[in-house]
């Protein structure tokens, strides 16, 4: 028995993110406070720490070490090893070790904290106005680490030295900033420039007042911030927003908005104590919430939609902007669309000129891109869309060990992901494999993942898809290193599984995959599927019914052509050949060009990008008085022929359907628009459908559910005619959807005793689905 006040060593190692995050600091000012002697120090794998000193002393360092770490470690395993006492007389922090083929978990960036917050604005301190001011407790993290272990030499910051002053706070254990390795001022540290379109110096005694200034006048800038730049002006001036969108090409997709506080942020929108918390937090997303009518932000900024996504300010110098300009910001990547991120200053000019008059830039380099994340809240739980900023690259815990393997992901809205040990490590938002320089952006930030983590694939994982990017490139590498395993993954089956590990589900599930395009086992287009799931494996149980997708990836971004299309299959000829005729600015342009996307002789009348007006003398299918008869005879002629209409089960692409058949949108800007307008137009019906829907069936087939939907779409049909509201209509196929559902799940739940329901896919970023299938299912 071990006497009391007896010395004793003890050799710890605690894994986790403890590397960063002022964990070190922390096990310095434990030990004086227990009086233990000893050291601490980073290694490519832990913290380890080797402490002696009376074993009641010992115990309860102990116990503070993981009961009282600083708020951002997440301290995920701590080994304990006793040992004879060592001649220790002091206790300091050593050098850090790289160990080969060690790794360590890194910390996320991390939005300003208070009290740096109150150092910038108060005109005593010596980091007034510092626009790079940081300490252990918050800061750029991910966004300047090369390798580990992290030190200041691994790190883009290693250029900057500090000066006696910053060093006098580094090495000073009782200072917030011992130990931060980005710590810097004004007199050693990174600094601002403001520079014109084309990347000259603009001479000005205070840049930030500058800009501001600038923001005030309707132009607009591109600002150098964490992971990238963001393009920002004036959300209160539509001219200002009108010009960033016809610049950057995006007439509709909506824009984030940065303002300056909580306050601010209630002056706009309507905000839980859920959202609140979220928007304050130390990861300081994107949060949609629902926008108030009477906000000053323009119309311009998220059209047709209840919902604005807002963040607050996140870095010292967001905070001196928006304190000095006043206004809520337009915040939106920095980009060409659907390319990446801008992250170095000379490629910004090079590919921002055209948008930005001006730039606000910094010369501490970014090392990883990082786009904002976004999130939402619903029935209290928080939901992310887009998993980047302050989340990634902290990985997901796994209930297993796993072998080190690669998943390449989707074309839209790619990450990858990376697992080892019990850890998946999910990669930042890379965007839309469509073009080289996404590619090049995934390779890079691969590269990354694969030195910080120490991994090196045996496995690679790819979609089914055979023309997606990702897949190539999948297997591009299983060609170049025959070592590879290379194993394909049907898109549906990853998004329940990936569900499932999200939430530490290992048994058996009923997996309801919605979304608009998946590539199925049996080569059809996918995206209305319930499955039992497995991680290894699933049973497609149920889908809709396959339906033509006249033209293909035409179908998609003109949503007419799908409405056309399943009203034609599923209601016959005479529910649209009976409501059109060849009117005369029609026939005067019913001439056979050939449409790019379609592969169809196409006229050029088209529906424009504004919503069908309401025609109150003629009820009825009024959204087909906006495409030309001929077009019409064609995409009849290509469904017949079975010519570029390939077949899908798709839920997004009903959505779509329904919007462009009620007259809410026929022709879409971005992805996704179609369905996102008719959730909110549903939003203006105040519950007059209450929980009503439309009629629809369930048949088996080969012991599989196919959901029928003439009985749906004959329906909404009938009632365009009888002259009921769009957002009546609208609120109705929600609550159909939604019972379809589960009724669904029911069914597969009664014939396999299985109770778990797992919901993936993009469908379900509608709110007002969520909001209606979750009480049912429960």
């Amino acid at each position: 028995m071990v006497k009391v006040g007896t010395v004793e060593l003890a050799r710890i190692s605690a894994r986790g993110i403890v590397q960063g995050v002022g964990f070190r600091p922390f096990v310095y000012q434990l030990s004086t406070k227990y009086n233990l002697k000893g050291w601490v120090c980073n290694t490519s794998e832990d913290v380890k720490i080797e402490v002696q000193g009376k074993n009641k002393d010992l115990r309860r360092f102990l116990s503070e070490l993981q009961d009282n770490a600083p708020p951002l470690a997440r301290i995920e395993s701590i080994s304990v090893t006793y040992h004879p006492p060592a001649n220790y007389t002091k206790f300091e922090i050593r050098h850090s070790i790289a160990e080969a083929g060690k790794y360590q978990l890194v910390s996320p960036d991390i939005a300003t904290c208070q009290a740096c917050i109150r150092e910038i604005f108060n005109s005593e301190d010596s980091r007034y106005h510092y626009p790079f001011t940081n300490c252990t407790n918050c800061g750029p993290r991910f966004t300047i680490i090369e390798d580990i272990p992290y030190d200041r030499p691994n790190t883009t910051m290693r250029s900057f030295t500090m000066c006696l002053e910053c060093q006098r706070e580094y090495d000073n254990p009782l200072d917030r900033r011992f130990h931060a390795q980005p710590n810097a001022c004004s007199k050693c540290g990174p600094s601002l420039e403001l520079l014109d379109a084309k990347g000259t110096r603009v001479e000005t005694p205070d840049v930030i007042v500058t800009a501001s200034q600038l923001l005030k006048e309707g132009k607009i800038l591109g600002i150098k911030g964490l992971g990238g730049f963001l393009l920002a002006c004036d959300a209160t001036s539509e001219k200002a927003v009108e010009l960033l969108r016809q610049r950057k090409r995006r007439p509709f997709k909506p824009l984030a908005i940065m303002v300056a506080d909580i306050g601010e942020t209630k002056r706009h929108c309507c905000i839980s104590d859920a959202e609140e918390r979220l928007l304050t937090s130390t990861q300081s997303p994107i949060v949609l919430m629902t926008w108030k009518p009477e906000s000053v932000v323009c119309k311009a900024v998220a059209p047709n939609l209840k919902y604005l996504g807002v963040m607050l300010p996140y870095t010292p110098m967001h905070h001196l902007l928006l304190r000095e300009s006043g206004l809520p910001l337009v915040m939106t990547s920095g980009n060409i669309s659907e390319e990446p991120i801008c992250k170095d200053n000379d490629e910004a000019i090079r590919r921002l000129s055209g948008i930005a008059d001006y730039f606000l830039v910094h010369n501490r380099d970014i090392y990883a891109r990082y786009d904002d994340s976004v999130t939402f809240v619903e029935n209290g739980v928080v939901q992310l869309t887009r998993r980047a900023r302050s989340y990634a690259p902290y990985p997901i815990r796994l209930n297993f060990q796993a072998k080190q393997v690669l998943g390449c992901g989707a074309e839209e809205k790619n990450t990858f992901c990376l697992t080892k040990d019990n850890y998946a490590f999910i990669s930042q938002h890379i965007g839309d494999m469509e073009n080289l320089e996404t590619l090049e952006h995934f390779e890079n930030t691969l590269a990354l993942y694969e030195k910080l983590f120490r991994i090196e694939p045996e496995v690679v994982a790819y979609d089914l898809h055979p023309e997606y990017l990702s897949t190539k490139y999948a297997l591009e590498l299983g060609s170049q290193f025959s070592h590879l395993k290379l194993i394909p993954v049907q898109h549906h089956h990853a998004h329940i599984v990936s569900c499932m590990v999200d939430n530490g589900v290992e048994s058996p599930i009923i997996g309801v995959a919605l979304d608009g395009t998946g590539y199925g086992s049996d080569g059809r287009i996918w995206g209305g599927e319930f499955l039992v799931a497995d991680y290894k494996g699933f049973q497609r149980m149920g889908h809709l019914e396959y339906l033509p997708l006249p033209g293909g990836v035409a179908a998609i971004k003109r949503p007419y052509r799908t409405a056309i299309g399943y009203l034609l299959k599923l209601l016959g000829d005479e529910i649209i050949f009976g409501n059109i005729t060849c009117h005369s600015d029609a026939s005067a342009s019913c001439h056979s060009e050939r449409s790019e996307e379609s592969g169809d002789p196409s006229p050029l009348p088209r529906l424009t990008n504004e919503k069908t007006p309401e025609d109150s003398t003629n009820p009825g299918l009024a959204f087909l008085k906006q495409v030309d008869p001929l077009e019409i005879e064609l995409i009849k002629r290509q469904i017949q022929a079975g010519l570029n209409s390939p077949l899908c089960s798709s839920m997004g692409r009903l959505f779509d359907a329904v919007s462009a058949l009620i007259g809410v949108r026929g022709e879409i800007d971005y992805e996704g628009q179609a369905a996102v307008e008719l959730e909110m137009i549903a939003y203006e019906d105040n519950d007059k459908a209450g929980t009503k829907g439309y009629p629809y069936s369930i048949v088996e087939n080969d012991g599989v559910n196919i959901i029928q939907l003439k009985e749906l779409l004959s329906a909404i049909v009938e009632d365009l005619y009888q002259g009921v509201s769009k957002a009546t209509i609208s609120a109705r196929f929600h609550n159909t959807v939604a019972q379809i559902i589960c009724d669904m799940c029911q069914r597969i739940a009664k014939r396999t005793g299985i109770s778990k329901v797992a919901l993936s896919g993009g469908v379900f970023q509608n709110r007002l689905l969520l909001k209606k299938v979750i009480p049912l299912l429960q």
